[in-house]
């Protein structure tokens, strides 16, 4: 296992097919995570489920699964009684079986959300500001998070499992970008922010891009159909990206893979512009401004919003323009089955932006190209920070984990 304070790299797979145990002894902790991400994935199942699914001895999994009951990790459901023979128990996770923070660093807010074993928010806490800085998030953690944790029992408090850290990697390279004052962001150069936390709170902390937190969320707690390939755009105050294959996160060399920003795209004036420039909230914000509106809201809360129809509409446009421009790109290099579009926005916003981005991608020229599915992510403005959350989840409870940690 690889050790936390350091960028994750991997996140947890947990389709079936792959999803095969050991019956021999010493394995007992990786089949353990077999059976919770199972779990997970498909709510409860009973021990000849499990049996059938992961090709161990129905034995094997009767033994695992009375040790993580009486560990608090698994709860019975009724019996269901059949013709010939004992009633069969399903078996499901334990709600407050286990508990863990995420926490999203921002470019204008701070988040910390405590979250329980089904990835249920348990409670939730959040400051804006006009810049980060490590002394103003210090200072939020050592205020919420004992605030988080009072309204878990005495017993709840001691299954709290890990911080997971969702933020921008190379907060001072964003100086001028933010509006910050010269030099205001030099801090993060030298300052190991998961270190300090993992200090103060006294438990496991893990290090994550937040974009790629994002995606990580919606690959842990997403609803409906999972695709195993999928391609993730998440809209905050700057655009970013997150790439699943093969059901794995896949985060590349220095953990920021699919960090779609800096991706040049066709822009409203016929020019190649950044992404980033045309499918951010920033840049709807210096519209807003623009046009006298106040665009400080934003950051406050991801709706309602109070922005004229004629700025959201160009802002939506332009997004859908770049997006679908960036999708063709993507697709022609990795045949991708899904694109999803999430953001801290309106539910209503998120809609209008992923219909409109299909209409752009499909008016665009794709010869030789498989057109992915386009819709929306299932996570919501919550991703980073529930992304956060779901490292050290994966960390201590899930199988063939793609949120490991390079050694610190």
């Amino acid at each position: 296992m690889a050790q936390e304070h350091d960028t994750a790299t991997e996140r947890p797979a947990v389709d079936s097919a792959g999803l095969r145990g050991s019956n021999q002894s010493g394995m007992r902790a990786h089949n353990e995570r077999l059976v919770l991400s199972l779990l997970r994935r498909d709510g409860a199942l009973t021990k000849s489920d499990i049996a059938r699914m992961t090709g161990l001895s129905v034995q094997t999994v009767s033994v695992i699964m009375r040790g993580l009951e009486a560990d608090g990790l698994l709860r019975r459901g009724e019996p269901i009684r059949g013709r010939i023979g004992q009633p069969s128990v399903p078996m499901s996770l334990a709600s407050d079986g286990a508990f863990f923070f995420g926490l999203k660093i921002g470019r204008r807010s701070v988040d910390l959300v405590l979250i329980d074993l089904l990835g249920q928010p348990v409670g939730f806490r959040r400051q804006t500001y006009r810049y980060p800085t490590p002394q103003a998030v210090i200072r939020f953690v050592q205020d919420a998070l004992p605030a988080l944790g009072a309204a878990l029992t005495p017993a709840q408090r001691d299954r709290i499992g890990g911080l997971g850290i969702a933020m921008p990697f190379q907060l001072w390279n964003w100086v001028q970008h933010i509006a910050a004052p010269p030099g205001a962001l030099d801090a993060w150069r030298d300052r190991d922010i998961a270190a300090e936390l993992a200090h103060i709170c006294d438990m496991p902390v893990y290090i994550q891009n937040d974009a790629t937190a994002a995606c990580g969320a919606e690959l842990v707690f997403g609803t409906g159909e999972r695709p195993s390939d999928f391609l993730y755009f998440y809209i905050g105050f700057f655009i970013g990206g997150g790439l699943v294959l093969n059901q794995r996160l896949f985060t590349g060399r220095t953990g920021n893979a699919a960090g779609v920003g800096p991706m040049p795209v066709p822009g409203p004036d016929g020019r190649s512009h950044r992404l980033m420039t045309v499918a951010s909230l920033s840049t709807l914000a210096d519209a807003m401004t623009a046009a006298g509106e106040d665009a400080d809201q934003l950051w406050a809360s991801p709706e309602p919003w109070q922005v004229s129809d004629a700025v959201l509409s160009a802002w939506i446009a332009g997004a859908a323009e770049g997006l679908a421009g960036a999708i063709l790109s993507a697709a022609t290099l990795v045949e991708i089955d899904t694109v999803m579009i999430d953001g801290w926005m309106p539910a209503s916003v998120r809609a209008r932006l992923v219909a409109e981005t299909k209409g752009a991608f499909h008016r665009l020229d794709l010869s030789g190209v498989t057109p992915p599915l386009i819709r929306e992510g299932t996570i919501g403005p919550q991703a980073r920070a529930l992304g956060g959350a779901a490292i050290p989840l994966a960390q201590r409870f899930l199988v063939d984990q793609t949120a490991m940690q390079k050694p610190g």
